[in-house]
């Protein structure tokens, strides 16, 4: 035991030094703060429902009814109990407090790279640092995008263990990527762990080309074998997430349309402006060295000393209203609707980049350049739509996902492993000194110049205007009533930009000038490798801590009873019904982005970026002009809020003809396809008719139906799952339900034997019912989840015996060795 700490002693120092370091961050988190994060008070309220019953039954349901009418659960909270990798993740979290858990899970996890890539520890620690306080993994924290930074944390270390395998590791190598494979998976960020792939398909054709060129082909087919088994194993692990992941996605918005439009065939997959709706700018990428080159977040960068505040107070606006006028100035001026901030991957890296692509000789390099300019190209989205079209058409589901500028994640990791990749080949043993010292000052000469550039004449490089410049002007001059004002607060804003853009150049160049003569010392022999390496250490925390305080600070945190929604009084107010299922629209905000009233109520809105398409389409078509009574009727729409006349408070509407849980209807009309069933729902009377496609004709028998006189139907018992009605008829009948419309999983059961059902008005179900007394169930019974379950615990303990039998094996070698 001795001997092992005695050999892990600097990495266990490192480790601690990164607690630390998230400890002196995050302070307010050790004090039992919590980050005031949009995203996740919006999931409290998506959660709500499911963590109720929960707390009641002990088990999460698997559907969900508290938004857009009913959905499942899956994408919303889902624990997937038989998934070893569920707890990993649960003990780190019960550990550490939100956000230092993930931020640590960057540090750790980078480290490791480094490590495996063979540089010494405090070097390794640098690259660490430098990957995980990058500003856009601060920026998606501060958001709550928990998922994403939890998937972002990942990257590194699965690309250590795809590494090793690669260098001859086979078995360590191989149970690792499987590990970190299935951790990368179970995060249920797909987007960025398929960024992530693309980047590793390319890590993959290089190390082919090699082993073409030096004749090594039996090697990496062992390595590739060995790989492809780990991925297996790694994905079988959450065979249950996937599997119910990818059967949603089918009927999500991901999935293909419904509705054909103009004769155009349904399309399959996100609309390209939605998908595209975050673009990186093509010149955007500055900031990746000048984090105030596009004027940095959106708003609030601006102060009482503005050249703004400046030009209103000259045009007799009172100081502290200028200032406040100022801050609300948009000072971010790309083409992006708006921004959290830059990414910033430090001025220190940066020049390291330069550096390492003119000295670097590993053929990593190739790879992180082939990865880099690929992921530039995609992130530049609607911009520069050249690569990013081939790929949203034709790459399979590339088109799946939005905000394509988040593949700048995965540079944010190519940038310091080429960095470190550089600093570790300097202080090589046979190294030209001189022929370094000439791609040495290279290097400062293209960083420089370009950071001179934006200091003396930023003109030259920046326009500092966005596109719609002039309908800005015109905004302006509707505010102030005076062209001539806008004018000149429009051009001081200009100024205000180019001042902050040259200010961070000037912060910049101060940080690079500083890693070079680091750089030169190590060159020139001056320095021990030792100390640059820690000196570059603190230089990027500096550098990186110092712009993540402007976005992610301690004034980010609130006291925990602040992140919860506080019900209004028309909440309490609907609250006192205790009918077992109704629905609430409430119209105060816009009720499809918001899970407010999801928290305290069944919603017929809600917050979701992947809503089912038919209930898209549906909002679209019959909610988006204006709303159709008919659909809220059939949706069991009890509940309308709206504004009340002062325009402040609430005021609740009692729809007296919402349908209820179930009815009976008089008459069916067939339809064709999809079109002329939400055209057949512009207007109808839900309450006697039902609108069916001629799918489900078969399922109809006519011969059996009766009248419904003397008939009933009621909801008895309500679990979001499962449902319980009870019914009398003298004769068959057809039920509408107001419940959604989803196959994969939803099963109807009289008296406990199993009935097929239908769909009826676009997105409800219904089902031909016998006649007499009877109880009639649906259940959410999804093969996917329960088989998934049991297959992903088959995997995982496989996965765990696997690490096991190569921890013992490399314990014993260790020992040998010793």
């Amino acid at each position: 035991m001795t001997t092992w700490f005695k050999r892990n002693g600097i990495h266990l120092a490192i480790i601690g030094l990164f607690i630390l370091v998230c400890f002196v961050y995050f302070l307010p988190a050790i004090q039992g703060k919590v980050l005031n994060q949009h995203d996740v008070l919006q999931a409290k309220g998506m959660q709500k429902e499911i963590m109720d019953f929960r707390e009641k039954d002990g088990t999460a349901p698997l559907w969900t009814n508290s938004m857009f009418g009913g959905m499942p659960a899956y994408q919303i909270w889902m624990r997937f109990p038989k998934n070893v990798t569920t707890y990993v993740i649960s003990s780190l979290k019960a550990v550490f407090p939100s956000p230092i858990d993930t931020v640590l899970l960057y540090l750790v996890g980078a480290y490791f790279l480094f490590c495996v890539l063979k540089a010494k520890p405090w070097l390794a620690a640098a690259g660490a640092i430098a990957f995980a306080f990058s500003s856009y993994n601060f920026a998606i924290i501060e958001a709550g995008h928990a998922n994403q930074a939890l998937a972002i944390a990942f990257f590194a270390p699965l690309v250590a263990s795809i590494i090793l395998t690669l260098r001859g590791r086979y078995l360590l190598g191989g149970s690792l990527t499987a590990f970190f494979m299935a951790m990368e998976i179970r995060s249920n960020h797909i987007q960025m762990s398929y960024y992530l792939f693309i980047a590793l398909l390319i890590l993959v054709g290089i190390e082919l080309y090699h082993a073409i060129k030096n004749k090594t082909l039996p090697l990496f087919a062992k390595a590739v074998g060995t790989l492809a088994i780990s991925v297996i194993i790694g994905v079988a692990v959450n065979t249950s997430l996937l599997w119910t992941t990818y059967e949603y996605g089918q009927e999500s918005i991901r999935g293909k349309s419904n509705l054909k439009t103009e004769g155009d065939k349904p399309s399959n997959g996100l609309d390209k402006d939605y998908a595209y709706a975050w673009s990186q700018g093509v010149g955007e990428n500055i900031t990746f060295l000048v984090p105030n080159a596009y004027g940095g977040s959106s708003v609030g960068n601006l102060d009482e000393n503005s050249e703004v505040a400046k030009a209103l107070i000259g045009k007799g606006v009172p100081a502290d209203q200028a200032a406040g006028i100022a801050k609300q100035m948009p000072t971010y001026w790309g083409e992006k609707s708006y921004t959290a901030g830059p990414f910033y991957f430090g001025a220190t890296i940066c020049f390291l980049f330069i550096l390492g692509l003119l000295i670097v000789r590993d053929r990593i390099k190739w790879w992180v350049l082939g990865a880099v300019v690929l992921t530039l190209f995609l992130s530049f989205g609607k911009n520069f739509p050249l690569i990013s079209d081939l790929f949203f058409h034709y790459f399979p589901l590339y088109n799946k996902f939005r905000a394509v500028e988040s593949i700048l994640a995965v540079t944010g990791l190519l940038f310091p492993i080429l960095a470190v990749l550089a600093v570790r080949d300097l202080t090589a043993d046979k190294v030209d000194s001189k022929e370094l010292l000439k791609k040495f000052k290279l290097a400062c000469y293209i960083t420089g110049g370009i950071l001179l550039i934006i200091i003396v004449i930023p003109s030259l490089l920046l326009s500092f205007k966005t596109s719609t410049h002039q309908s800005f002007i015109d905004q302006l001059t509707q505010a102030f009533g005076d062209q001539g004002i806008a004018n000149i607060v429009a051009n001081a804003l200009i100024s205000d930009r180019e001042s902050l853009a040259r200010m961070d150049a000037i912060r910049s160049l101060v940080f690079v000038a500083i890693a070079a003569t680091i750089i030169w010392a190590l060159i020139q022999r001056r320095l021990k490798s030792e100390l640059s390496f820690i000196l570059l250490f603190a230089l990027v925390l500096i550098d990186l801590w110092s712009v993540d305080k402007r976005y992610l600070n301690n004034d980010k945190f609130v006291e925990k009873q602040d992140m919860v929604f506080q019900p209004r009084e028309v909440d309490q107010l609907i609250s006192r019904d205790q009918t077992l299922d109704y629905r609430v629209l409430d119209l105060t905000t816009d009720p499809f982005s918001s899970a407010y009233t999801s928290y305290f109520h069944k919603s017929v809105g809600g917050y979701h970026a992947a809503k089912l398409k038919r209930y898209q389409e549906v909002i679209s078509k019959q909610f988006n002009n204006a709303i159709n009574e008919d659909v809220l009727d059939m949706l069991n729409t009890k509940y309308v809020i709206t504004t009340g006349p002062d325009g402040q408070s609430q005021k609740m509407v009692n729809r007296a003809t919402a349908c209820g849980n179930a009815w009976f209807i008089t008459n069916v009309l067939y339809v064709k396809d999809a079109d002329e069933e939400m055209t057949a729902i512009n207007s109808f009377d839900p309450k006697k008719e039902a609108i069916v496609s001629e799918e489900f004709k078969p399922l109809i028998n006519e011969k059996k139906l009766g009248t419904t006189t003397n008939a009933s139907i009621s909801l008895t018992g309500y679990h979001p799952d499962r449902l319980t009605y009870e019914y009398t008829a003298p004769n068959d009948v057809i039920a509408v339900f107001a419940e959604i419309w989803y196959t994969k999983g939803w099963n109807a059961y009289v008296d406990g034997v199993k009935i097929p059902y239908f769909r009826a008005n676009y997105i409800l179900r219904a089902a031909q019912l016998p006649g007499g007394n009877h109880k009639l169930e649906f259940r959410f019974e999804p093969t996917s989840y329960y088989t998934g379950e049991n297959i992903s615990l088959a995997a995982s303990i496989l996965m765990i015996i696997g690490l096991g039998a190569v921890g013992f094996k490399e314990s014993r070698k260790k020992k040998e060795e010793a």
